[in-house]
């Protein structure tokens, strides 16, 4: 089930070592009563959105919902995917998303994030 409360920012906060400053905005997936992944929509700048995200269980509804969000609710021609998780890059790949860049030690000492963009025309969705 998809969810959009405070308890997504925590867990995607809890995963990554992070405490998230409003104004953000959350996206996730929960199972069992219990938030298993997510997104955190929490930087938001003219053309982009940059977006935390980590945990599991991201299937087609929950990665078009994400693309929905941002790309049309939003507006936005971009998102910025911030993550140190390989399978989250994996998976922004698949979505049209390229690596841009490594930000070190982005999540504390020795826990460096990949940058990986994805463009609104670039999203399968």
């Amino acid at each position: 089930m998809i969810v959009r409360d405070i308890r997504v920012a925590l867990k995607v906060g809890e995963i990554i070592g992070v405490e998230f400053s409003p104004p953000f905005t959350c996206l996730g997936i929960e199972k069992d009563g219990e938030i298993i992944g997510g997104a955190v929509f929490n930087v938001f700048e003219a053309n982009d959105c940059h977006v935390s995200v980590a945990g599991t269980g991201f299937n087609r509804s929950f990665l078009a919902e994400v693309g929905h969000y941002v790309f049309t609710v939003l507006g936005k021609g971009r998102i910025t995917v911030i993550t140190e998780q390989p399978r989250i890059v994996r998976i922004a790949e698949r979505l049209g998303g390229k690596v841009e860049g490594l930000m070190r030690s982005h999540f504390g000492r020795s826990r460096d994030a990949y940058l990986v963009g994805i463009l609104k025309e670039d999203y399968p969705w």
